[in-house]
């Protein structure tokens, strides 16, 4: 073991919701830090070796499928991408992201929360005329440019940061929120998705739309991968403003 290795410690908020009797509290863990060692290789250190019954999520471990993502000193992000050496005094708190129902302890379920969005928001390709489509015929090419456009906002990883990060989801429940605008704006951009300026703007031109947003930039401040939030909800607004 290294001597001059540090010795981590974290404040971690536990509570089950399904114990009887059980009660929100914060509980300290001390590890020794690792060359290149990560939260979420730190949480697994802390459940193998001193509490098996601590909760969190993980899947993919990359940056990909965002399960990970929590409260990390005040900051809704990724605890697989975030690195403990980012922490000079070695202090680390961590709690589950707000605005979600709570599993247990850092454990949240965003997946509730996207299939909700997921419907609202129909994200699926409308082809009114989908039953007269060759499919035996190649697919229409599509501009390249416009192409790269989709692809940067099908780089969200519904981690859930950003809705986390809204104040105006905290303050407005039924707020569609950044990832909701994300998943919108992908479908008005693709050219394939007939559905008409005006049948967005009955899924979105309200408060609990893009006409909502306060433009706090909490979304785009902490998106682990920098999406352009504010870019596409400014879109958006433009987009459903010609219609209002």
């Amino acid at each position: 073991m290294d001597d001059q290795a540090r010795v981590l410690k974290f404040q971690i908020f536990r509570y089950n919701p399904q114990k009887k009797g059980d009660k929100p509290r914060m509980v300290t863990y001390e590890i020794t830090e690792a060359p290149g060692m990560t939260i979420f290789i730190a949480l697994n250190e802390i459940r193998e070796t001193q509490d098996p019954s601590l909760q969190f999520d993980f899947v993919c471990r990359a940056g990909i499928c965002g399960s990970c993502a929590m409260v990390i000193n005040g900051q809704p992000d990724l605890a697989c991408r975030t690195l403990t050496a980012k922490f000079p005094d070695g202090e680390i708190k961590l709690l589950p992201l707000p605005g979600f129902e709570l599993i247990g302890d850092l454990s949240v379920n965003t997946g509730k929360f996207m299939r909700a969005m997921s419907e609202r928001v129909e994200s699926w390709i409308h082809d009114k005329e989908a039953d007269l489509v060759n499919y035996d015929e190649l697919e229409e090419r599509m501009d390249p440019d416009v192409a790269d456009e989709i692809y940067e906002l099908e780089r969200c990883v519904e981690c859930g940061a950003c809705v986390s990060a809204c104040a105006t989801k905290r303050m407005r429940p039924d707020f569609l929120s950044a990832v909701g605008f994300m998943r919108l704006a992908r479908f008005a951009l693709d050219p394939r998705d007939k559905r008409t300026d005006e049948e967005f703007y009955e899924i979105m031109g309200n408060d609990d739309g893009v006409f909502g947003c306060m433009t706090l930039l909490g979304c785009e401040d902490y998106c682990p991968k920098d999406l352009p939030h504010q870019t596409q909800i400014a879109y958006l607004r433009r987009k459903m403003a010609l219609i209002r």
